[in-house]
């Protein structure tokens, strides 16, 4: 009886920490803003520039720079 209660009693504490479906999804949106966020920057340098590479990359180092305001 006592071993019944216990059980039940786990069950209900360890249930909502199990349920972890909508904080996994919410992650995953975040990801993909992200990775969006990122490829608009990478084209938007490379859009702009028809130099070389290292000018490709100082372009997108300077728009993420400009980006988060230093």
């Amino acid at each position: 009886m006592m071993m019944k209660k216990l059980t039940a009693l786990y069950v209900k504490l360890t249930n909502p920490v199990k349920n972890e479906r909508g904080a996994q999804s919410l992650e995953w949106l975040g990801l993909a803003a992200l990775l969006i966020l990122v490829l608009g920057i990478v084209s938007t340098a490379v859009s702009s520039s028809s130099g070389s590479v290292t000018d490709i990359i100082n372009n997108i180092f300077k728009k993420i720079s400009s980006m988060v305001g230093e």
